[in-house]
């Protein structure tokens, strides 16, 4: 039988509280093949310029963002969507608190 699903109800439900000027994280799975971890930020918050190793998928769950690929701009809010490929520079500017999902590709 399977025994290695994970079924969660109500995924920002599982965000602790977001503190005023902070940045919260809770990882929901971490297998070979990927990492997921659940993103709070508090309106303001930002990551500055970072790369990843690994692809990864972004998934903005509520909330409203300014997200920079590379040398491009985007708003992201809630259902807003994003793929990146390993290596892309890229940085996150909440406007509003956000809930965002990161999967991390390892496999």
């Amino acid at each position: 039988m399977f025994d290695n699903y994970k079924f969660i109800e109500n995924l920002p439900a599982e965000l602790p509280e977001i503190p005023p000027d902070s940045i919260v994280s809770r990882q929901i799975l971490r297998t070979n093949e990927m990492t997921v971890t659940l993103f709070g930020f508090a309106s303001g918050q930002e990551l500055s310029e970072h790369t990843a190793a690994f692809p990864a998928v972004l998934h903005f769950l509520a909330g409203e963002a300014t997200v920079t690929l590379g040398s491009e701009r985007f708003t992201a809010t809630a259902d807003s969507w994003i793929y990146m490929p390993a290596k892309l520079p890229h940085s996150i500017v909440a406007h509003k608190k956000v809930a965002m999902l990161l999967i991390l590709l390892r496999g």
